[in-house]
């Protein structure tokens, strides 16, 4: 059950970082959807390892096979299950460290948990486990698209210390935050950032950064208080992402810094229906969607696999120096953009689908 996230549109998640495969089951997806391979791939192509100077050599083309639950590309209503193959593994490449908990890694937690972990790669601790999130996270999103206009877009807004701030959420574009393998769609803060992962990479050391995400055209009404709020549920989906640290939303930390009177988003009539002049409350109120559009931030730390040597222990507790070998991001911001827009997707479709349940 822990593999798996959601009400009605639920996604359970499958595979090992160095085993065959990886891949998801989605379960509750209306019928009747058009949905072909080709309406996946693309965010997968955004997420895959081996796209950029900027990520881990290791290189997966990540195709997706739908197993299930489509005909005549049209859903079913049945269980959808996506599989991608793991094809350029090196498990030799951790065979050294099968005796050694890696820094700031889940060797030693899921060793305590389950009494055995994956012996390369970090095994469902990896960010290739995310491969299955991406996957179903755009048959999510075709859905909410089809039936409710709804489009998401993330941006890489920070690396290290380098900030972008001179996107605007109303109009920024999946085409616009391409334009730079960074993915951010400032070309001044793009370049700068670029030059910042290159630099590090070659001292053989990693960096942290910020993803921002933008939901446009959300119903109000999308949200399930008291613990089914929709900030809740896009900050456990979020926080349940590898190397992720931080979350927040609408004015986030800064908010805390504020007064009432500055903070408070006045109610206006706009576009013909009664909105807000100001977003600080990040489309959300009382756990419940407003109409305006949902922005938030997700903070990811730097990679913990690093090129450097680092002293540490074995499990006997023996001092010992660990040099890593493998393939690793130096900074994982580039290619967790589609994956902060997929676990977005999942869970607006399944508020989306529990507020139409009400008739």
């Amino acid at each position: 059950m822990f593999s798996t996230f959601g009400t009605l549109f639920r996604v359970t998640t499958f595979g090992e970082s160095h085993g065959r495969a990886v891949g998801a089951v989605v379960d509750g997806c209306p019928p009747r959807l058009p949905l072909r391979e080709e309406d996946i791939q693309p965010q997968l192509d955004r997420r895959r390892p081996g796209q950029s100077a900027m990520a881990t050599e290791r290189n997966e083309a990540d195709r997706v096979t739908i197993l299930s639950g489509i005909e005549d590309g049209l859903t079913l209503g049945t269980p959808i299950a996506l599989h991608v193959a793991n094809r350029d593994t090196r498990p030799q490449d951790y065979a050294a460290m099968q005796d050694i908990p890696r820094p700031s890694h889940a060797d030693f937690t899921y060793r305590v948990k389950y009494g055995v972990q994956a012996a390369s790669g970090g095994g469902r601790a990896s960010a290739r486990e995310t491969v299955g999130r991406v996957a179903a996270g755009a048959v999510a999103e075709k859905l909410l698209r089809e039936r409710w206009g709804i489009e998401i877009v993330a941006w890489v807004s920070a690396v290290g210390e380098v900030e972008c701030s001179a996107v605007d959420p109303a109009t920024v574009t999946r085409t616009a935050v391409d334009r730079f393998a960074v993915r951010c769609p400032e070309e001044q803060a793009a370049r700068r950032m670029e030059r910042e992962i290159g630099r590090v990479r070659a001292e053989q050391d990693s960096l942290g950064g910020v993803v921002s995400c933008v939901c446009r055209g959300v119903p109000a009404g999308l949200g399930e208080p008291v613990f089914g709020k929709a900030e809740a549920l896009l900050g456990q989906a979020m926080l349940s992402l590898p190397a992720v640290k931080g979350f927040e939303i609408g004015s986030g930390f800064a908010g805390a810094r504020m007064r009432g009177s500055a903070h408070n988003d006045r109610f206006v009539w706009k576009d013909g229906r009664l909105g807000t002049l100001t977003n600080r409350s990040g489309g959300v109120q009382g756990g419940i969607t407003n109409g305006e559009p949902i922005l938030f931030r997700v903070a990811f730390k730097p990679p913990a696999t690093i090129g450097r040597p680092q002293q540490g222990c074995d499990y006997a507790g023996r001092p010992i120096l660990l040099e890593a070998h493998g393939r690793h991001d130096p900074c994982v911001v580039p290619r967790a953009v589609p994956i902060v827009e997929s676990m977005a997707a999942l869970v607006l479709a399944d508020l989306a689908l529990i507020q139409s349940a009400r008739g």
